[in-house]
């Protein structure tokens, strides 16, 4: 019988730092594939209730806090009003919202859950369920994962380089003549 040996002190072999990082080895392409492989665990439950993963992330924002602009939703999402706006407007000819132009400001609309809306937060809990299950991590590995990932994106978001780079991708010191 042959027996198999497997070495549990695994290392990757030092990466060549002129070279191309390898996909596996970037952190952005990691975070990529896990969003994407979220989203189609989603997909057929989101289906079921008529929504788009963007639609539901919509929906999340109004049900931490009705009636917000479209421009607070988008604030919210990090994403532009321009993104938003056909996202609401699918959303309120299926019935889940009501859009509303501000009267003191028309440039402002106001988004406001209906009943139906407000109905489907309870449909959606097994979305948390879902992902546990194919995860196959508990809760609190789950959570202490999202807390990584916050801390990472919003150091990134305030980062005074992510603002500050040049053509070639070097980071400038804010005040430099380069």
């Amino acid at each position: 019988m042959t027996k198999l040996l497997i070495r549990m002190d695994f290392q990757e072999p030092p990466m060549d730092m002129n070279g191309p990082i390898p996909l596996d080895r970037q952190l952005c392409f990691s975070l990529y594939g896990t969003s994407m492989a979220i989203t189609r665990a989603y997909k057929p439950l989101l289906d079921d209730l008529g929504l788009t993963y963007p639609q539901y992330l919509v929906l999340n924002v109004l049900w931490e806090e009705d009636g917000q602009t479209v421009s607070a939703i988008a604030s919210r999402l990090a994403l532009e009003s321009s993104t938003i706006t056909p996202l609401v407007k699918r959303l309120e000819h299926a019935g889940f919202v009501q859009r509303q132009r501000s009267a003191t400001d028309e440039r402002q609309v106001h988004v406001r859950l209906t009943k139906s809306g407000r109905d489907v937060r309870t449909k959606t809990g097994c979305l948390v369920e879902r992902l546990l299950q194919r995860s196959g991590m508990t809760r609190e590995e789950l959570a202490a994962l999202n807390q990584q990932v916050q801390r990472l994106r919003n150091a990134l978001a305030t980062s005074s380089c992510a603002s500050q780079t040049n053509f070639s991708g070097d980071c400038e010191e804010p005040g430099s003549n380069s």
